[in-house]
């Protein structure tokens, strides 16, 4: 335990500081010594955009596709460099099957989404007394593609579609998972490094975090010092959940804020992003001496991760990692399938610019998988009232099989 960071010095600094962010002040000294690990990190470049663009077009030229219709978030992020914010004024990027995209936004906020705009692009506006998916159905026409399937992002909210019919009578809405998932779900080699980056923030937080978690600490003050040291190393902290005790039985924990006492199982389940790519890691140890019903949940855990691991071969099902995984756990004694005490989610989740997306590994899904697919590997035991365990690290597969992004921890006593 570092000197300068010890339960006295977290105890003075409360007692004197009661409304204040004691632990994050009494760590002060040491976070100071945490270099940023992201200087060197390459943002995606306009040439893997432009690529992108090119993919999305072959996609929908192979699935009778005219347009594709992306709200802001992360898919417009994707194609067009947009950020932008959910609104009930309509920003949206129209990507036609030939030729530059479209941004239609309102007019006073054009010059504010240019500023991110990173592709050659249409900008259209509409101004306050005016119908923005007429703009839209302008666009189509002008393109010639009004009597052609427009495909429609998964998140695109209903107002948009809905109007969008009846300034555009007759138009064919279509799913554009085809071409959306499509593109997203293979990560480039640049994406890959960027997860890269993030993971070994989150990596490099816990080992600094974890010798100076102790007993009289909350889940929220644990998470505050992961957060402060995620910043430190350059990362933007998407979560730090830390559970305590019998929340960690729950795989995203209660509502309470609980004490961590000696002897208590600790679950944290934390994630960054760096240059738009996020981490997701979880790991799980005790506030002082496991015992031997949670070493053996751990154990348990930390095999059903190899298990995993291990069934996830090229064009293998993504839902065969699941099945593997529940076959063993059921040979344990736990399940079957969701069913308490066992694994009650499924064992992993796609990732790239958002902590979950698809496809997932989980029971059913038919996606075979490929190179450039990311994976969280997260396959939980979950004892209701007692403690959970939850391992997880993310791989991404290549011509070889997967990849970790971080190596799972060696034991609970070596969690990170």
């Amino acid at each position: 335990m570092p000197t300068s960071f010890s339960r006295r010095n977290v105890l003075a600094a409360a007692t004197a500081l009661p409304f204040a962010p004691y632990v994050l002040r009494a760590a002060e000294p040491d976070l100071a010594g945490l270099q940023d690990m992201t200087r060197g990190t390459r943002p995606i470049d306009a040439a893997e955009r432009a690529r992108r663009l090119s993919r999305a077009q072959a996609l929908m030229r192979a699935n009778g596709i005219g347009a594709v219709l992306i709200e802001p978030g992360a898919s417009m992020i994707y194609f067009t460099g947009v950020r932008w914010h959910l609104s009930e004024r309509l920003t949206c990027a129209i990507l036609p099957v030939e030729g530059e995209p479209c941004i239609v936004t309102p007019f006073f906020e054009e010059p504010s989404v240019r500023l991110s705009l990173s592709v050659p692009a249409d900008v259209r506006t509409w101004n306050e007394d005016e119908d923005p998916l007429k703009v839209v159905a302008g666009f189509l026409r002008d393109r010639r593609l009004a009597a052609r399937p427009i495909g429609v992002e998964a998140n695109v909210r209903f107002f948009a579609t809905d109007r969008l019919r009846a300034a555009l009578p007759g138009v064919r809405l279509v799913t554009a998972d085809p071409v959306v998932r499509a593109c997203r779900m293979v990560k480039s080699s640049a994406e890959i490094a960027l997860m890269q980056a993030a993971t070994d923030v989150t990596i490099a937080a816990y080992r600094w975090v974890h010798p100076r978690v102790e007993p009289g600490m909350t889940g929220r003050d644990v998470g505050a010092l992961m957060d402060a040291a995620t910043r430190k190393l350059g990362g933007a902290p998407e979560f730090s959940m830390a559970l305590v005790g019998p929340d960690a039985a729950l795989p995203h924990g209660g509502t309470a804020p609980r004490t961590i006492a000696r002897g208590d199982v600790v679950l944290m389940d934390c994630g960054c992003t760096v240059q738009g790519y996020q981490s997701d890691v979880s790991r799980t140890f005790v506030a002082g001496a496991a015992s031997t019903a949670v070493r053996r949940v751990w154990d348990q855990v930390a095999r059903g991760q190899q298990v995993a691991f291990a069934a996830a071969k090229l064009g293998a099902p993504a839902g065969s990692v699941d099945d593997a995984v529940r076959r063993y756990y059921e040979s344990l004694g736990y399940g079957p399938g969701y069913r308490l005490p066992g694994l009650s989610h499924r064992t992993g989740h796609g990732i790239g610019m958002e902590g979950h997306e698809p496809v997932n590994l989980v029971r059913g899904e038919t996606t075979p998988l490929a190179p450039g697919m990311c994976f969280s590997d997260e396959p939980g035991l979950y004892l209701p009232g007692k403690f959970g365990v939850r391992l997880e690290d993310c791989f991404h597969m290549t011509e070889a099989g997967p990849k970790w992004f971080s190596t799972p921890p060696a034991s609970i006593d070596r969690p990170v």
